[in-house]
């Protein structure tokens, strides 16, 4: 079952009756988890930090983006309570950490797995942290080169199995030879393919590096989507995604920098809708005859009949045989093999043939 990650991530806009109204649309479009992020904006962004060009579409040039995040905190005072909220509605709570205090905070509240963004990806120090909590882990891969996303899984891989931080990257790498860490991984780690462009232009969606990561690494693979609209997300499960993650919000006209980049209500309950769909025309693989088709498969298939009048002990001419639906009788593929056989008895032209 495609797990599907509804990203209300900063859209909350600092504002708490926001932030659980984002919980309560998560609940009913059918997500299976509400994510936000929990960051300190003075931990996240030196103050010379200039926002990303989306950001500054979005919300202007006139503050720096440790200031636009600051507005942006999710306060830890409102975590417990978005949590039993999201799990008396069915679904599980998840933030994505950009620290190590409150990544270790995250952790003490009991959340099921861990998000790891794109743009940590290549941060080793925090990345060990992250695998060291001993929980499952999402990797976000926007950005990233395929040696990126190996290094990371050599991090990843060797915080799982040692007790204390690498001395040096030449240790990370020793560790991952180790062919049965790697397949430790397997239990451990789903890898999301990822544009971090929003939104994301069609053209660069590149749903295709799904399975360069599936066949590189032998990993569950899903997709971050950040496109506009959502058939990207439904292609992404039509292409064998475990999870599907996509931005939401109540109004794309409020302000914010991911706002004109996320689903409205509506769109996220069509999304899920259609992944759900998805996952039931997707079925087990075997190519065999559906239930329903056992009766069109009798009244469409076409047998062997007797085109012209033949007497009893005839050699029986190609010119003697053709085929139609009967319902019944001999499959179309041994009519050749009955030129120059005898009729077994009279025929009238149009007769289903016996032997």
């Amino acid at each position: 079952m495609v797990y599907v990650i509804a990203e209300a991530g900063v859209n909350h806009n600092g504002q708490r009756d926001l932030a659980f109204a984002l919980v309560d649309a998560a609940a009913a479009a059918g997500a299976d988890a509400v994510k936000f992020q929990t960051f300190d904006a003075e931990k996240l962004a030196s103050n010379r930090v200039a926002k990303a060009a989306y950001q500054k579409v979005s919300t202007g040039e006139a503050e720096g983006q440790r200031a636009m995040l600051k507005a942006l905190e999710l306060p830890r005072a409102w975590h417990a309570d978005l949590q039993s909220h999201a799990q008396s509605l069915g679904m599980e709570f998840m933030s994505t950490a950009f620290d190590v205090d409150n990544l270790h905070f995250l952790v003490d509240l009991g959340v099921p797995r861990i998000k790891v963004p794109s743009g940590e990806l290549t941060n080793g120090p925090l990345l060990w942290q992250y695998a060291r909590a001993g929980r499952p882990l999402i990797l976000s891969t926007g950005m990233a080169t395929l040696s990126d996303v190996e290094q990371g899984l050599a991090i990843v891989s060797h915080a799982i199995h040692a007790g204390e931080e690498p001395r040096s990257m030449e240790e990370v790498w020793r560790s991952w030879s180790d062919p049965q860490r790697r397949a430790a991984l397997k239990s451990r780690v789903t890898l999301l393919h990822c544009t971090t462009q929003y939104p994301t232009p069609p053209h660069e969606v590149n749903l295709a590096a799904m399975d360069t990561l599936a066949h590189a690494f032998g990993l569950p693979v899903g997709f971050s989507d950040h496109t506009q609209g959502i058939t990207a997300s439904v292609a992404a499960a039509a292409r064998g995604a475990v999870v599907i993650e996509k931005h939401f919000t109540l109004d794309r006209a409020l302000p914010g920098p991911d706002h004109t980049a996320s689903l409205e209500p509506a769109e996220l309950i069509e999304m899920v809708s259609q992944i759900r769909a998805v996952e039931q025309m997707m079925g087990e693989g075997t190519k065999s005859p559906q239930l329903s088709e056992w009766d069109a498969r009798r009244a469409g298939r076409q047998q062997i009949i007797v085109a012209r009048a033949v007497a009893k002990g005839a050699v029986l001419q190609r010119e003697d045989l053709s085929t139609a639906r009967c319902g019944e009788g001999i499959s179309p593929t041994e009519l050749w093999g009955l030129v120059g056989t005898t009729a077994s008895r009279d025929f009238e032209a149009g007769d289903i043939f016996t032997r």
